[in-house]
């Protein structure tokens, strides 16, 4: 770099940095600084959804936030198993599950794994367990989850309506609005009785 060059590239930085430091005290006085991201993506949604008629797309969004709250429910109840087995059990609590819930969720990971094409997490053979393996799960070691899950009976009542709703949802299929109060039910309850 010749000497010409030098101090016009620190006059540069300078008031790169000068500009940074003032975008952050405008945004802390609740000035928009920048692209606001949720205005983005509700512009690239409404764009994605535009072709479709305004009934399908109020009931798609409808249904995304029920998803959200399942997906981030059956996530959660994946970590609480994880976490407990491999307290528990050890780092091979995974070859300990029930023989049919293994055998079923590996076959799954196998499959793919030969599907290259498809990525996204593959590592955790839990990942690939039928929800309604979880409680069974949970029940086979209910040593290691009497003192968290209130009752086997209280957890299959509630993981058997959910597993239903869920392969409502999965297939795209409308929920009445009743049903979508019973489901936050459940797991409002869960989170109050055991917490996420």
């Amino acid at each position: 770099m010749t000497s010409v060059q030098t101090p016009e590239l620190r006059d540069f930085l300078f008031r790169a940095l000068m500009v940074e430091a003032d975008a952050t005290a405008f945004q802390a006085a609740g000035i928009q600084v920048g692209a606001d991201i949720g205005q983005a993506e509700e512009r690239l949604l409404s764009e994605a959804l535009s072709p479709f008629s305004v009934t399908l797309r109020n009931r798609s969004l409808e249904m995304a936030r029920l998803y959200a709250v399942l997906h981030c429910f059956e996530n959660e109840l994946r970590s609480l198993i994880r976490e407990t087995l491999e307290e528990a059990e050890g780092a091979d609590w995974a070859t300990k599950l029930p023989q049919n819930v293994r055998t079923g969720a590996e076959s799954r990971q196998q499959a793919a794994l030969q599907d290259s094409w498809l990525e996204g997490e593959k590592s955790d053979v839990l990942g690939f367990a039928d929800f309604g393996h979880l409680a069974t799960i949970i029940i086979e070691k209910w040593q290691h989850f009497e003192d968290i899950v209130p009752s086997q009976h209280w957890l299959k009542q509630r993981m058997d309506e959910l597993e239903k709703a869920r392969n409502f949802i999965a297939h795209n299929r409308m929920l009445l609005p009743s049903e979508f109060q019973r489901i936050y039910m459940y797991v409002a309850d869960w989170n109050r009785v055991i917490g996420l």
